[in-house]
């Protein structure tokens, strides 16, 4: 797991992408073992309650290595059977173990998200962004299509006009037109990404942890699932809350008008 760092603060795990170099470029050869092994290792944490995704230096990922594709070396080495085979082995367990994630998490984008980059910040529940922040899913400026499950998530989050209008043309919107866009739910200064997102995830991480993961698993389920499933899986799953401790301590603060104290109990 070298090239992702997890550091822990409080009730919140911020997630870094340490390649700088190549502007956090993903797709080497164990991506996604590596970011199975840290979702895992945050999702056996019962304290941890958010966690925080971004990368170092300028960047928070710009995809795909195109030095690498000019070159076909490494993840675009191979015939096509192999490189559908690297996409299914490597990238899309990228793609599962963040999409999967029960803890919720918050994408503090800090500089371009493009392509690959862009699609794994949807992959987080929300995003928040620095004014200098760029997005573009630019598959088919370099003759490709988004390998990587974008087609599927960027209709969810921008809608299916914003998302054919984003992927067709190429174009590389700003931050302003990100949060215009509902791609990000607003954007910072540069200097007080960090500060603002740790601020939002420390709120969220102060929610009563079991009901926090199921909450979003019923979001995540809402995607996918007709409306009649979705009310069954929330009756048993509200069964189940209403014999937490944690419910009676949320009722007995609002009674008390004091601020609740939540165990995960």
């Amino acid at each position: 797991m070298s090239f992702l760092s997890l550091e822990k603060t409080g009730r919140v795990v911020t997630i870094t992408i340490e390649r700088p170099d190549v502007m956090n470029a993903l797709g080497e050869d164990g991506d996604g073992a590596a970011f199975e092994d840290a979702c895992a290792e945050i999702a056996a944490d019962r304290t941890i309650g958010c966690a925080i995704l971004t990368g170092r230096g300028r960047a928070f990922s710009a995809g795909g290595n195109v030095k690498a594709m000019a070159e076909r070396d490494g993840a675009f080495s191979g015939k096509p059977h192999v490189i559908r085979d690297r996409y299914r082995t490597n990238i899309h367990r990228i793609a599962r173990a963040l999409h999967a994630m029960e803890t919720p998490l918050v994408a503090a984008v800090n500089g371009p998200a493009i392509g690959l980059g862009c699609d794994v910040a949807c992959m987080a529940d929300i995003r928040i962004a620095a004014e200098n922040a760029k997005f573009g899913v630019t598959f088919l400026k370099l003759g490709l299509i988004p390998g990587d499950g974008g087609a599927w998530l960027l209709p969810r989050v921008i809608g299916q006009s914003r998302a054919a209008e984003l992927l067709f043309t190429g174009d590389v919107i700003d931050a302003k037109t990100a949060v215009e866009w509902g791609l990000v739910s607003r954007a910072v200064p540069a200097e007080k990404l960090m500060e603002e997102a740790m601020a939002l995830a420390t709120k969220i991480a102060q929610q009563p942890p079991q009901a926090l993961r199921l909450a979003k698993t019923l979001m995540r389920q809402g995607q996918t699932t007709t409306y009649d499933t979705l009310l069954e899986l929330s009756a048993a799953a509200q069964a189940l809350m209403h014999h937490t401790a944690d419910h009676m301590e949320g009722v007995h603060a609002i009674l008390e008008k004091r601020a609740p104290s939540f165990k995960g109990e």
